[in-house]
């Protein structure tokens, strides 16, 4: 009964306007934790239903993307990039290091990222080229100097009295190796481009790599140095009895488009120098190794020597034996086999970044991968290759 009384009395002393604001706020509160305990409802909905798609996402694409995504910032804008063209991530992000930069505003291309551009560079290392055993530089420029001081300072013997005459000078020339520029142009659908289970960084570092890794190890051979590196068989060859510098000095197998005998590939090895012939190379494609593996010298014995032990180099005559595949095969007049010291007879320059442009509007309804990398090559000294040509002079 008090409580009652209180409470009326209570009642009997508020106004008209406070006994309604008070019901106002007490409704409001109400209304408050109806909506909180929705809100909490959903978000639990969500939370399982985010739980499930991440599972599925997971489950559906490769490692590396997802780790991409949480880890790698640069990779996601990367990744955003070739999807759908979108370069807002690209062009606020800053990533670290001389090579790498996230726009090229003049040109409209951007670097690719790191983890695709170390997935390309271990490719091209790793394919039989004339870079697996050449001078490898990186330069920032858009050629590349080799001085060279081929000649020989003068020296004479002289008395205590006599008088001294004025000797030679060495000379020093300068190889000029210009940096050109090579480019693959893939093309993937928009719809595989959607697919979020594709991983389009493996694959577009597996094309490119593979475009560049043909493309230079022809020309390090063959090319003619027109708007591409000048090959080491597009120099002058002259017998290495007559040879001079600028040329490449070669021996004569003795059998018109054919060797019968090891006696050439011996004349070929001490026809380099001393100095070069401590790290020689043999360079020859598989059809020409076919022939040589069953030479024998004079005694009966194999000149060619498999490697003992798993990813050792095949040995000719003691050295090592480079099989790439864009050498001549055997024919008259050939010059399919290559012996020297290539880290000193050839150089490779090659600026180290590389850039991707993608273009979605000129092959409808496919997108454009335009991927761009500066390389250059040369013979850097002429005195450590030697040729074997397959003519009986």
């Amino acid at each position: 009964m008090r409580k009652t009384e209180t409470k009326s009395q209570a009642g009997e002393d508020m106004s008209p306007a406070e006994e309604l604001n008070r019901a106002i706020a007490g409704f409001m509160n109400d209304f408050k934790d109806f909506s909180n305990g929705v809100s909490a409802k959903l978000q639990r909905q969500d939370d399982r239903m985010n739980k499930l798609d991440r599972k599925t996402m997971i489950a559906a694409r490769p490692a590396l993307s997802a780790a991409a995504r949480e880890e790698a910032p640069h990779q996601k804008a990367f990744a955003a990039y070739l999807r759908s063209g979108d370069d807002d991530a690209l062009r606020g992000l800053e990533i670290e290091g001389k090579a790498l930069a996230t726009t090229i505003a003049a040109e409209g291309g951007y670097l690719v990222d790191p983890q695709t551009a170390e997935t390309i560079q271990n490719t091209l290392s790793s394919t039989a080229s004339i870079r697996a055993i050449a001078n490898v530089v990186n330069v920032d420029a858009t050629s590349y100097d080799v001085l060279v001081d081929h000649s020989d300072l003068g020296a004479g013997w002289a008395t205590e009295a006599s008088t001294i005459t004025e000797t030679t000078t060495p000379q020093i020339e300068r190889i000029t190796i210009p940096l050109h520029e090579l480019s693959a142009l893939p093309k993937a659908s928009q719809r595989l481009l959607d697919d979020s289970a594709f991983d389009i960084e493996t694959w577009l570092a597996g094309r490119i790599a593979d475009k560049f890794a043909r493309s230079e190890a022809a020309a390090f051979i063959s090319g003619d140095g027109a708007d591409k590196p000048t090959g080491l068989l597009s120099y002058p060859a002259v017998e290495n009895d007559t040879w001079d510098w600028g040329n490449i000095g070669y021996v004569a197998s003795g059998t018109a488009g054919g060797i019968t005998r090891a006696d050439p590939i011996v004349d070929l090895v001490y026809s380099l120098g001393a100095e070069y012939r401590a790290n020689g190379t043999f360079v020859m494609n598989s059809k020409t190794a076919g022939h040589v593996r069953k030479l024998k010298d004079n005694d009966g014995r194999f000149v060619w020597v498999d490697g003992l032990a798993v990813g050792e180099p095949a040995r000719l005559m003691g050295y090592r034996v480079l099989i790439a595949e864009d050498m001549p095969d055997i024919a008259e007049d050939s010059y399919s086999i290559a012996f020297g010291d290539f880290t000193a007879g050839y150089t490779v320059a090659e600026r180290p970044d590389l850039r991707v442009l993608r273009d979605p509007f000129s092959a409808k309804p496919h997108v454009l991968f335009y991927a761009t990398k500066r390389v250059g090559g040369a013979v850097s000294d002429f005195a450590a290759i030697k040729l074997l040509r397959f003519a009986t002079s």
